[in-house]
């Protein structure tokens, strides 16, 4: 794998703020956050709840407006773009993971990987071809056919996680992918993550409280009241 110092970071964040709310009751969930993540490594951002991880990756991702500060992200500024840029640039190049699995009910194993493949203008044949595929490859190819009530969570979690990659994004987010997840099944989702990470041109970032996940991380940035303390990539000196 490429030394990462070698070229420039798949994400470039500087002085990033976020606020939301208002007078009194405003809350700053930003506060002048500086930060580069690399590809082709695993880069988790942990910290204590509501110390702005959630806030952070949002921002990255476009899903979220900064109120200050640049945001460049696959050589493209976010902060500059209209929403509508925006919703193209996500629907290229992110992929997302969370803790709930956000699976449609009504839909196939196979259907529901389909989906961004479908609205990226693929044909439906060509579409849930290339979702069977990749739920082969995590292990899945014997459950294209079932519906999200038939499968167990961890199935769920594997099936959310085919859908984030089938169109091959360059970069995926993932906001707490195995809290609702035992260990040994969180185990397993890791390292299909991990797989995916080590890839050179593609960005994963993963938001963890789950201290038994550390050990799969390249890169930990820790958050403390909505600022970047420090980037490590020792797990001894990461706390949750």
């Amino acid at each position: 794998m490429t030394d990462e110092t070698t070229r420039p970071p798949a994400i470039r964040v500087r002085n990033v703020s976020k606020t939301f709310g208002e007078g009194t009751a405003s809350v700053r969930a930003l506060r002048g956050v500086d930060l580069d993540v690399p590809d082709g490594m695993l880069f988790m951002i942990v910290g204590p709840s509501g110390c702005g991880k959630t806030t952070l990756v949002s921002i990255l991702a476009g899903t979220l407006d900064a109120d200050e500060g640049t945001v460049e992200v696959l050589g493209e500024r976010l902060d500059t773009m209209s929403r509508s840029d925006k919703t193209r640039f996500r629907r290229t190049n992110v992929g997302f993971i969370f803790q709930q699995y956000n699976l449609l009910p009504g839909l196939t194993a196979a259907e529901n990987v389909a989906v961004p493949l479908i609205l990226g203008g693929i044909q439906k044949r060509r579409a849930e071809g290339k979702a069977r595929d990749m739920l082969a490859k995590i292990g899945l190819g014997d459950r294209t056919q079932a519906f999200p009530r038939q499968l167990s969570g961890g199935q769920q979690q594997r099936v959310a996680i085919a859908r984030s990659l089938v169109h091959e994004p360059r970069l995926l987010v993932c906001d707490e992918p195995t809290a609702a997840l035992d260990g040994e099944t969180g185990r397993a989702v890791m390292e299909i993550v991990r797989d995916a990470a080590v890839k050179e041109g593609r960005a994963v970032i993963m938001v963890t409280h789950d201290s038994r996940m550390f050990g799969y991380g390249d890169l930990f940035a820790m958050m403390l009241d909505g600022a970047v303390e420090g980037v490590t990539r020792d797990v001894k000196e990461v706390h949750a």
